[in-house]
């Protein structure tokens, strides 16, 4: 595909001079950056890396400098800084846009740039994440009372300084993702409105059952939902490492299928996913004559599950009951990006049986940011049990959330420091909800 006509911040890196220029300096970033609080060198925190990307424009510091490079990838881009940032500086567009120039200039490394080009290809892909769901006994033994699966003898010896050691949990790769188990089209009497669910990555091949549940609570209020087959990843694990190209050609196959199914809104379940439809195709492709409108109009109509619920389908309240005490937390991406806080919530709040308990600080990161967690794993591990021990004094026997990256990292740091909490999406809550009501009638 051609380069824009007029360059973004992803195609000139002086585009983001306009960024770099409102910082004062004031530090109110150090309050709440997670990698600062866990690292505590000034060299974590945005306003050093809005310094040090001064420092690249004017051309006194090279980008591909060995300290510029880990400074730039010790970043979880949770977007915590620009939420208090009283200049609303985007801190994101700024980082995205040096990994970006980065890219441009050396290209991907080798693994990076094999990985990224199987996402181009949709089909190959899923082929091989089905392959690894019916080999990934050979490196890793299932921990069933947790629903999930640990690195084996010798891949947990060899792993444990980066993390994959012996007590490092993951979610099963299922061996029939999500896409597989339903059909394309979901149809319902009288249907209210008719939608498209982009199920992303996560929830079709690690959370099909939530994937499931976002499903059935749809349907249960009357909903018609399009499940296209031919979507694909939202962009986001490739953009964050700078290959631009690629995830601008995942925005325009996702605009293309989305397109054709004809429905009126996309649904997500996941912050990063409904960032992406919301944000960064606009972003990425603010300049393309063809995709750039298409991507501003699907940007108007992508929800996360929970505000379609609550602002546009206005939810059927349940009355079958849940049992549980429930603690929820804030992904990073669907409160700071798609400006979720309010509505899971109410969700919650609205389901017979469970007990609600705010944890301090619920918008804190949780340590993921996708693949920092694999490439930092230390500061990672230290970042999720600081939210572990928020989690632990709420007292709640389920901590709830919007993001499954978010699950992931607080499955493995709940088995690490917690007290043996189960991880939720909260959509799953309220489809438990609703099926006890189905039984109990």
């Amino acid at each position: 595909m051609s380069t824009p006509e007029s360059p973004t911040a992803y195609d000139e890196l002086s585009q983001i001079r306009q960024e770099t220029d409102r910082c004062m300096k004031c530090g109110n970033c150090m309050a709440v950056c997670p990698v600062y609080a866990t690292e505590k060198v000034e060299a974590g925190v945005t306003r050093a890396k809005i310094a040090v990307a001064e420092a690249v424009l004017s051309g006194d510091l090279a980008l591909d400098d060995p300290k510029v490079y880990r400074m730039l990838f010790d970043c979880l881009v949770c977007k915590s800084c620009a939420a208090n940032c009283p200049t609303r500086v985007n801190f994101g567009r700024i980082m995205l846009a040096l990994r970006a120039a980065l890219v441009r200039k050396n290209g991907l490394p080798w693994l990076k740039k094999a990985i990224f080009s199987t996402l181009r290809h949709p089909r190959l892909f899923d082929v091989g994440m089905k392959a690894g769901a019916v080999f990934n006994g050979l490196a890793f033994r299932g921990v069933k009372a947790k629903a999930a699966i640990a690195p084996r003898s010798p891949f947990a010896w060899a792993g444990g300084t980066i993390g994959f050691d012996g007590e490092r949990l993951f979610p099963e790769l299922a061996v029939k993702p999500l896409r597989d188990r339903v059909p394309e089209v979901i149809s319902v009497p009288d249907a209210k409105f008719k939608v498209a669910f982009f199920t992303g990555d996560s929830l079709n091949y690690f959370y099909p059952d939530a994937g499931a549940d976002v499903i059935e609570v749809l349907t249960a209020n009357g909903v018609e939902v399009h499940i296209p087959k031919g979507q694909s990843c939202c962009g986001i694990p490739v953009l964050v490492h700078g290959d631009v190209e690629t995830a601008r050609a995942l925005a325009r196959n996702n605009l293309d299928v989305f397109e054709k199914c004809g429905a009126e809104y996309i649904i997500t379940g996941c912050g990063s996913c409904g960032g992406a439809w919301q944000h960064d195709f606009k972003e990425v492709l603010a300049d393309d004559p063809v995709y750039g409108p298409k991507a501003a109009y699907w940007a108007e109509r992508t929800y996360d599950i929970s505000t379609f619920l609550t602002e546009v389908v206005h939810f059927r309240k349940p009355t079958g009951r849940v049992e549980a005490s429930v603690t929820y937390h804030d992904s990073c991406h669907l409160k700071k990006s798609m400006g979720v806080f309010r509505e899971p919530r109410e969700i919650l709040g609205s389901i017979p049986g469970i007990t609600f308990k705010e944890m301090a600080k619920p918008d804190a990161c949780c340590g993921s940011g996708g693949s920092y967690v694999l490439t930092h794993y230390e500061t990672a591990s230290s970042i999720g049990k600081r939210k572990v021990e928020d989690i632990n004094r709420t007292g709640a026997e389920i901590v709830s959330t919007g993001c499954p990256a978010c699950m992931m990292q607080l499955l493995d740091n709940v088995n690490r420091f917690g007290t043996g909490q189960q991880t939720r999406h909260y959509i799953s809550l309220l489809a438990e909800a609703y099926r006890n009501e189905k039984a109990a009638s």
